[in-house]
């Protein structure tokens, strides 16, 4: 058995037990025995609501978002050969949360049209940078730089539209900023998991396209690879499994930075491993949630308040390494 499928196996392994640590643990702790009930619908009608409606969306949220900004960062630091080139780092995911401010305070849209809004704000984000970082191609350092520029720009623009609106969607939406997994329910998850899922079975369909584009263009021009077709399909995909997941739980940062980089060392150094990413992804946004849960008791925090912290720390660590290196 490979190293990969070792660890993909203990990442999974993981993820599982979290999510049942997330079940069954909380203000009513839940036993086993308890949680086979629900399963076989011989629980009680409290126990059953609960588990089904209030824990179990949370939970299956965490891993299937984390998945997929796990999946998005493998995409675009494969796609650029840089550990920075992650949607957060770019602004894509502050340019989906443009389009969710939109909706929310100009037009007081639902999850639906909030949902939609996203991927415009991010897919417009998306644009505009590769536009600017357009020079006969695209460079690698250039669209970083240009990617960071314009999200400062878009942190103004979010500034501007929460100072503006009225007190209620503010509130709203200074909550949302912060990235969180609280209030979640099927309702509201439905429109992001359909989208999604699309996404990662695309993301599946050019997995072994994006392989062929880290060997260089040249390479993969030569091996039949549509190259800048293939670069900015994989893109547009990035970012809709960004997009699709800030539009439901807000900007929550460095997952998808941290997840691939996690899964290039589990891996050996391979880079774009994507079943890793997704795993990786999934079990640091479900722990990052049960600790913003469970860990500061009497109090809950945002979820993105810990994604944050650990992103914070790793840039710390990357910063220290490589001065150790000069």
């Amino acid at each position: 058995m490979s190293r990969m499928m070792i660890n993909s196996i203990v990442l999974l392994v993981a993820c599982l037990l979290l999510a049942f640590l997330g079940v069954t643990r909380g203000t009513l702790p839940i036993s086993a025995e308890q949680l086979w009930q629900v399963i076989n619908g011989d629980a009680a009608r409290n126990i059953q609501l609960i588990v089904i409606e209030w824990r179990m969306p949370r939970v299956l949220m965490a891993l299937l978002i984390g998945a997929a900004l796990g999946v998005s960062g493998a995409i675009f630091q494969s796609l650029l050969r840089n550990p920075l080139g992650s949607p957060d780092i770019l602004g894509f995911n502050t340019g989906a949360y443009s389009g969710v401010l939109v909706a929310l305070v100009l037009f007081q849209q639902n999850i639906e049209g909030m949902t939609l809004a996203a991927l415009l704000g991010g897919l417009l984000t998306a644009g505009v940078v590769y536009l600017f970082a357009w020079r006969n191609g695209v460079d690698t350092f250039r669209l970083i730089i240009v990617g960071i520029s314009v999200r400062a720009l878009l942190m103004a623009l979010n500034s501007w539209l929460i100072i503006s609106a009225s007190l209620e969607a503010a509130l709203s939406a200074g909550l949302w900023s912060a990235g969180s997994l609280n209030g979640i329910t099927w309702a509201k998850t439905t429109p992001v998991i359909l989208v999604l899922l699309l996404a990662m079975v695309a993301t599946a369909l050019l997995a072994r396209r994006m392989r062929l584009l880290e060997m260089g263009d040249d390479t993969a021009c030569a091996l039949g690879v549509p190259v800048e077709r293939s670069r900015i399909w994989l893109m547009l995909i990035g970012v809709v499994l960004t997009a699709a997941s800030t539009a439901l739980v807000g900007p929550i940062s460095f997952i998808a930075l941290l997840a691939p980089q996690i899964a290039r060392r589990l891996s050996g150094g391979v880079k774009g491993a994507l079943p890793l990413a997704a795993l990786c992804g999934a079990l640091l946004l479900t722990a990052a949630d049960y600790a913003a849960q469970h860990f500061f008791l009497p109090y809950q925090l945002p979820v993105g308040v810990i994604t944050v912290s650990l992103g914070g720390l790793y840039l710390i660590a990357l910063l220290i390494r490589e001065a150790r290196r000069q």
